[in-house]
């Protein structure tokens, strides 16, 4: 394990950029226009329970009216200024960027890959938006150039998904998950940890299950309430708590103690923008969760994959 030689607790994505493109590689985000099967009504109408798509990063949504080399370029620039960056990954994040036609998808991937200084994509969808001629494209691409298919999956306890409205069951993730696998595409899942309903034996039981599918990596993310959501809604009418920064590590070291050594870590947790946030405070500060993670984690003295080690001394 060379991230935890290196002082990690955690195989972080920072490192793994690292260790394949020799430095590292700053993801650029771009809004390509998607919609939502949750939001037009394929799926449903009103979206997911915390979804409100300006509170994800303003500025970001104010180029959506550029094209996407234009949007590369100035978010390029920006990164050259603040960290003089060299590689690059157009990370296609807002909305759901596998919903179209192939033809057009194939269009937007491409004028990305064209991009000087961009390595590779990662495009964030939903499992009910790949169907098998778009998980074709995409292995493809991924037999040229780096490609990492992120799929929102948020849990696998159907009440989970039913509570933030997600639209779409565990059963059609693992389908989703399963072409996607048999075709030999990178993928990512992203989780969310700290819902209203669960306790700590759910996302035990969603740490086994991730562990067991083997995804090259995991996104955590915490929930939080912004304006203009269903979420907000029910917390300020005290129908949820959600959860502190010492609960919310707590539950993120459980899951990671319980993931296989060579999973990255894309994400430890979100981070809100304080002009949309409501609750809770601690989700927009910056690198709160992250420190308060290792903290946990030097508290209990493990790391990730513990207790797969702890159960079986040669896994690792």
């Amino acid at each position: 394990m060379t991230w935890l030689a290196a002082g990690y607790r955690y195989y972080p994505l920072g490192l793994a950029m690292r260790q394949l493109f020799g430095c590292n590689v700053w993801k650029v985000s771009v809004d390509a226009g998607f919609s939502c099967p949750n939001i037009d009504g394929t799926a449903g109408s009103g979206g997911c329970i915390f979804c409100n798509t300006r509170s994800f990063a303003p500025s970001r949504r104010l180029t959506s009216g550029l094209s996407v080399a234009e949007q590369i370029t100035a978010g390029i620039r920006q990164l050259q200024r603040r960290y003089d960056a060299q590689k690059f990954m157009a990370y296609f994040q807002p909305s759901t960027n596998t919903y179209a036609d192939v033809r057009t998808l194939e269009k937007l991937y491409r004028s990305a890959l064209d991009h000087p200084g961009i390595v590779g994509l990662a495009i964030g969808t939903r499992p009910d938006a790949l169907p098998d001629d778009v998980l074709d494209l995409l292995q493809r691409l991924s037999a040229q150039h780096y490609l990492q298919l992120e799929i929102g999956l948020q849990s696998v306890h159907q009440k989970t998904l039913d509570f933030l409205r997600r639209g779409h069951s565990y059963e059609t993730f693992l389908d989703a998950f399963r072409r996607a696998r048999q075709r030999q595409i990178r993928i990512g899942v992203h989780l969310i940890l700290g819902v209203p309903g669960e306790d700590r034996r759910d996302v035990w039981a969603t740490a086994e299950t991730i562990a067991a599918l083997q995804p090259e990596s995991v996104k955590l993310h915490n929930l939080y309430a912004v304006k203009d959501t269903p979420l907000a809604e029910l917390w300020r009418a005290g129908q949820i708590t959600l959860p502190s920064l010492s609960e919310y590590a707590g539950l993120a070291v459980d899951f990671l103690e319980r993931q296989p050594p060579e999973l990255v870590i894309e994400r430890i947790a979100g981070e809100a923008d304080t002009g949309y946030l409501l609750a809770p405070d601690w989700a927009g500060i910056k690198h709160a969760a992250r420190n308060a993670v290792d903290q946990e984690f030097r508290k209990r003295n493990t790391f990730q994959g513990y207790l797969r080690q702890k159960s079986d001394p040669g896994c690792l």
